[in-house]
């Protein structure tokens, strides 16, 4: 059955020539082989301001990119997010972004705030992929750090707006061989094809 995916790429350089580009570009190459529908996003070539106020996060209206990031949201039956850590977290520009588009009356039929958690979820029915690069190895990050950024990515943002499930991979020594590199690509353009 095929599927409506949308790739959310959160590298902050525009240039695309990161290893999160490749993986982007392996998974979507995947998955339409496979018959599914896939559209992209850049976030880094994204215009929108960073929000600086409740009021703004719970009242603004979000910008035109915004919004078409929202729209293609809504649209898809899956989500994949590909981003680098950076100081132990997603980058900031990607962040950014999320804090713009889950927003109360995006992510919640009420349009209240999201403190509520018996307030409906609008986003319900839609899976997810969060894909993580990193210097380090895998295995540090998973037990001795914990995971503490990729787990509140999943659990307090998009868990917490409905989206589930949303399935993890993280890529310990990203610079490295050129051996290991092609594993990985190849890896996510298997997700591609099977659409997680």
């Amino acid at each position: 059955m095929s599927k409506r995916i949308l790739v959310i790429q959160g590298h902050p350089d525009p240039e695309r020539q990161h290893f999160c580009h490749a993986l982007a570009d392996a998974y979507s190459q995947g998955a339409r082989a496979e018959g599914h529908t896939v559209k992209e996003i850049e976030v880094a070539a994204l215009d929108f301001p960073w929000l600086r106020s409740a009021e703004e996060f719970e009242k603004g209206n979000p910008p035109p990119d915004i919004k078409s990031a929202q729209n293609a949201i809504e649209e898809a039956d899956h989500l994949v997010f590909i981003y680098p850590l950076w100081l132990g977290d997603m980058p900031a520009i990607l962040k950014a972004f999320l804090e713009q588009t889950f927003r109360p009356g995006f992510v919640t039929d009420s349009g209240e705030g999201m403190d509520t958690i018996s307030t409906a979820r609008r986003l319900k029915g839609i899976s997810a992929r969060i894909v993580v690069t990193m210097g380090m190895p895998g295995f540090f990050y998973r037990f001795f750090y914990r995971m503490h950024s990729l787990k509140s990515f999943k659990r307090n943002i998009l868990q917490f707006c409905g989206i589930r499930p949303v399935k993890t991979m993280t890529i310990g020594m990203s610079g490295g061989s050129e051996v290991k590199r092609e594993q990985w690509l190849k890896r996510l353009q298997g997700c591609g094809r099977q659409g997680i």
